[in-house]
């Protein structure tokens, strides 16, 4: 079924220019009034005025966002790191130096490309809005890739410079060594080449690249945790339709702080240093994630928005006592989690913890979003991906592109103002039926227009001749005691074809479950051909640096 929206409603029974007119009337409203409820547009004129230079010269790209954000807040607290503070103002002219001498020493122009391979530190930003002000093309390379997917994924995505952390240099071992290699941050005593450092005092002074004609690319590389990495093209800018979707479901305010704790290489990290910019808003980073520090920043710096991926959530819930300190975390109003599925147990007992300040995003590196899930939502159906936000058409159809009946399983297409742009190279893209583009998983919808996420579409397996999704079992299990998380694939079977195989990390590593009791479980909540045959204990899932399971990692799989 197509998501119901306002738009459709206030036009039903009208046609043609009428229909249209009123249509966008009502959406570029509803849109304006996303945004002026969220505080970004500054009431005050000597506020706004500022910001407009920037956004002319760079657009609303996250060099422009940010640039905006300088000439109106420029003494504000930027960026807060392992290193310290930066300023707006600071970022600014830091960025601005760092496109000066990046053009002159390193010969990067509009449509370069620039790879970056760095953690989360104000040195990433920096980088990034950089290659922006240029209008270079940017590659954000996964700080988990071997040295030898690094190597292909340099080659086919055609990388000029390379900008990367010091401890990640042997990730780069096998990539062609006249490929420039610039150390963000500072490097070494013997380090006799260019630095982001180094490169900032010699740009200073000096003038910036000319206005880019085009905004320049950037390229998320997807997860890879079933095959190779593939760059997905992201557009260079969203525009208001694209943030004020994120806002009719989650509701950021401007001139606040945010604690970010995914991967600023990944899709959802990226997202979140976006809507920052766009908000004038205090960004926490830190090079690695730690739950005791995750809890420590949001006491100290009063954020009132994390934003995490859910095995994140797990790690924190699962401190001792004694490492999680009695803290104020009155202000926290929104802790949005995303990049994985998240489990209805985990998001309960988030609840019950942090009280009703758990968001769910839905999407893809493709499709950016698909759904939202208020803690309304969760409370309600723990299990669901939420519903479609301001803007975004929702379908779950058939193999014959039909939509399915509430309560059936079908493939999830969706519709939104950031499509990603296909992937780079020679690779096939998402498919597409009516404008709308498969999200590759399989799912339901139910009477109120939730959506439920039964799994990858090629992770179904026909096990006897029945289909069987490995997630609902995963989260059957999850709901255990003595069951920590669960990990559940479909392996080869001489008999049926495919059976499934379970997992599973226990909550007490000392005293398993017993595996048939397990089974007993599966059993009397699910069909038979649900019951996984095997049982595997674990000592923790192999996971990507998004959270994400690899399977190919899982015991027995291969690689």
């Amino acid at each position: 079924m197509l998501h119901s929206t306002a738009m459709e409603r206030a036009t039903n029974g009208l046609s043609g220019r009428a229909a249209t007119a009123l249509g966008g009337g009502v959406k570029y409203g509803r849109i304006a009034w996303t945004i002026a409820r969220s505080g970004i547009v500054p009431l005050r004129l000597h506020r706004g005025a500022p910001i407009l230079p920037a956004l002319l010269r760079y657009g609303t790209t996250i060099a422009g966002l940010y640039a905006g954000a300088a000439a109106a807040v420029g003494d504000r607290p930027a960026i807060v790191d392992d290193h310290g503070m930066v300023t707006f103002a600071e970022l600014d002219h830091r960025a601005g130096a760092l496109a000066a001498a990046m053009s002159r020493e390193l010969d990067v122009t509009a449509g370069s490309t620039v790879g970056l391979l760095a953690r989360n530190h104000a040195g990433f930003v920096e980088a990034l809005l950089a290659c922006g002000r240029i209008g270079a093309h940017v590659i954000l390379l996964n700080t988990g890739m071997s040295p030898a997917q690094a190597a292909v994924v340099a080659e086919q995505q055609g990388i000029e410079v390379l900008v990367v952390d010091v401890d990640l240099l042997d990730k780069l071992e096998e990539v062609d060594a006249d490929v420039p290699r610039v150390l963000c941050g500072t490097g070494p005593d013997d380090h006799d080449g260019w630095t982001t450092q180094t490169l900032v005092a010699a740009g200073v002074g000096r003038p910036e690249p000319p206005k880019p004609a085009e905004h320049g690319r950037t390229v998320v590389m997807t997860s890879g945790t079933t095959g190779a990495p593939k760059g997905a093209q992201r557009p260079s800018s969203g525009g208001p339709d694209a943030l004020a979707a994120i806002l009719s479901r989650i509701p950021v305010r401007a001139d606040e702080a945010s604690l970010v704790l995914p991967p600023l290489f990944h899709t959802w990290g990226l997202a979140n240093l976006q809507i920052a910019a766009a908000m004038r808003s205090t960004v926490v980073l830190r090079r690695r994630f730690e739950p005791a520090q995750a809890l420590a920043d949001l006491s100290a710096h009063r954020c009132t928005v994390m934003a995490a991926v859910p095995v994140m959530l797990q790690r924190i819930l699962e401190l001792a006592p004694d490492e999680r300190p009695q803290r104020d975390f009155a202000h926290l109003r929104i802790v949005a989690s995303s990049g994985s599925a998240l489990p209805g147990p985990l998001a309960t007992k988030w609840m019950e913890a942090f009280g009703p300040t758990l968001y769910n995003l839905y999407g893809s590196t493709e499709v950016s979003w698909a759904t939202i899930a208020t803690p309304e939502d969760l409370r309600a159906a723990p299990g669901t991906a939420g519903k479609p936000p301001l803007g975004t058409a929702l379908r779950v159809l058939d193999d014959d592109g039909r939509d399915v009946p509430a309560g059936e399983i079908g493939r999830i297409f969706v519709g939104n103002d950031l499509l990603f742009e296909g992937y780079t190279g020679d690779v096939a893209g998402k498919e597409s039926i009516d404008g709308l583009m498969a999200t590759g998983d399989v799912g339901s919808l139910d009477a109120e227009g939730r959506l439920y996420v039964s799994g990858r579409d090629d992770d179904m397996i026909v096990s006897g001749g029945e289909n069987v999704f490995p997630k609902e079992v995963e989260d059957l299990l999850a709901h255990r005691d003595d069951v920590k998380e669960a990990a559940v694939i479909g392996v080869d079977d001489e008999e049926f074809g495919q059976r499934l195989a379970a997992f599973v990390v226990p909550t007490d590593r000392d005293n398993p479950p017993d595996p048939d009791e397990l089974r007993a479980h599966v059993k009397a909540n699910l069909a038979n051909f649900s019951v996984p045959r095997d049982v595997t204990f674990l000592d923790e899932l192999p996971r990507n640096p998004t959270g994400k399971v690899v399977a190919r990692d899982l015991p027995g799989q291969g690689s």
